[in-house]
């Protein structure tokens, strides 16, 4: 199986809608940063996800060797997002969920892979994991206040036999 390294985003954003619990079936085991753990405890508040995570005998918090490299993410990327793809860089070959943006094209342009809530939900589908995905993707947007385009949404639903 893939090692696969978590982003902040993608735990918080699932717990928030209650499938946080579809990670584990469908990666095993997932990696995550200091910097990740730090972000779901930012403040001394508890965000959606840390408490699954700390209940997650399957997540393992993991600090990244190579801090050169996260010095250098860290000109154009959050601490996050630069521990996240430093620590996949030293588990290849990784899988990261991730959903930002510049964090997923600095992925890509070091050639690894990369998938967001959406994609996770859609193989949470296909895997029989959940029934109707649009009814999730509604809760993203409304209880998670995810940013999904309509057209992003209607293709998931569409890909799902969900026209």
């Amino acid at each position: 199986m893939t090692v696969a390294i978590s982003h902040t985003s993608p735990l918080t954003h699932l717990a928030a809608i209650g499938q946080f619990d579809r990670l584990q079936p469908l990666f095993g085991e997932l990696l995550i940063a200091e910097a990740v753990w730090e972000e779901l405890n930012a403040g001394g508040k508890f965000w959606p996800g840390r408490n699954e995570g700390v209940g997650a005998h399957w997540i393992t918090r993991q600090t990244v060797a190579n801090r050169p490299l996260v010095t250098a993410l860290l000109e154009h990327l959050d601490r996050g997002e630069a521990e996240t793809i430093a620590l996949a860089m030293e588990h290849q070959p990784p899988l990261i969920l991730m959903d930002e943006k510049e964090g997923r094209h600095t992925a890509q342009r070091f050639g690894l892979k990369t998938v967001g809530v959406v994609g996770i939900l859609l193989e949470a589908h296909s895997r029989g994991l959940i029934v109707r995905v649009g009814p999730v993707l509604d809760r993203l947007r409304r209880d998670a206040g995810f940013f999904l385009s309509d057209r992003v949404g209607q293709a998931a639903c569409e890909f799902c036999g969900e026209a």
